[in-house]
């Protein structure tokens, strides 16, 4: 990136040095995720300290960051409009969390996969740039925090953690933090991933509800996911396999259905339904047809009966 490296990370900014470090990881994969870690990074930083000499010379700099990734991907809808990378960075969270919960609900318990709740968790903190987390996000946030935390604590003392969701019981997510941490460098505009890099795979992804937390059917890895398999998973490259799509049916009423009278649209009605048009076109950069046709559907009932 052409923007110069920013200068070491301010104590008063230790709560953003992880996100930071996720942009850095992901400024050649995703570099639309990439940007909004920034900007979450440099939205939470203002509001922390915006005066003291050192943070603002840091903030300066990552400010210079931003202006020219909007200057390079000026291009990009995701960066221009938000409500296109709201839904970028929320389906990229999913994808990280999916990966994880598959994991998990497989017994395969690594190094990867806990960074990947970690990193999903990030990522989530994340769309609070554009607004108020849906309560599914929240619990989505909770569930991966607590998850990294709990199989990073069985792991580290010698314990077979539980599979799939279980009791949410007080765990310590320093630890995971901290070794976060250790493993990349996120002053100087360089980052040293450890081999617990947050690349992840596709595989079988579960359908299923847990603890008020939805699951939504057919979604998988992204189709640019690297192909690399974590070490020591007892997964072979040859047995990846994209999920099977469960395409939902279509709702024939929507394609007969006429308005009972005049419908009178609300712009919020309008808004709703680009967002929903919005939501789908990023499920199809993912080839998750099943989220794109439940979104379509949606967008479609709206404009046509004025209910969602």
């Amino acid at each position: 990136m052409a923007a110069a490296a920013l200068p070491p990370l301010p104590p008063q900014f230790k709560s953003i040095q992880h996100h930071l470090r996720t942009a850095q990881e992901l400024d050649k994969r995703e570099p639309v995720v990439a940007y909004y870690c920034r900007l979450y990074a440099m939205q939470t930083g203002m509001k922390i300290d915006s005066k003291t000499p050192e943070c603002r010379k840091f903030l300066s700099k990552l400010m210079d960051q931003l202006e020219a990734m909007k200057k390079q991907f000026g291009d990009n809808e995701a960066i221009t409009q938000e409500i296109v990378g709201s839904a970028h960075v929320e389906n990229y969270a999913l994808k990280m969390f999916l990966y994880a919960d598959n994991e998990d609900r497989a017994g395969q318990f690594h190094k990867n996969m806990i960074k990947s709740f970690y990193t999903a968790s990030l990522l989530i903190d994340v769309l609070t740039v554009f607004g108020e987390l849906s309560e599914e996000n929240a619990q989505h946030r909770k569930y991966a925090r607590w998850k990294a935390a709990y199989i990073h604590n069985c792991l580290k003392n010698g314990e077979t953690p539980q599979p799939g969701p279980i009791g949410m019981e007080g765990e310590s997510f320093a630890d995971v933090e901290r070794e976060e941490t250790g493993s990349s460098s996120v002053h100087g505009g360089t980052t040293q991933p450890t081999s617990s890099s947050s690349t992840y795979e596709a595989n079988n992804v579960p359908t299923t509800n847990y603890a008020g937390i939805h699951i939504p059917p057919g979604a998988h890895a992204p189709a640019n996911t690297p192909a690399e398999v974590p070490h020591n998973t007892g997964v072979t490259s040859n047995t990846i396999q994209p999920a099977p799509q469960n395409i939902p049916l279509v709702d024939p009423s929507l394609c007969s259905a006429q308005s009972a009278g005049e419908v009178h649209l609300t712009p919020e009605d309008f808004a709703r339904a680009q967002k929903y048009c919005k939501y789908a076109g990023s499920a199809l950069q993912y080839e998750d047809v099943s989220t794109a046709v439940q979104n379509l559907q949606k967008a479609l009932k709206l404009l046509i009966t004025g209910r969602e």
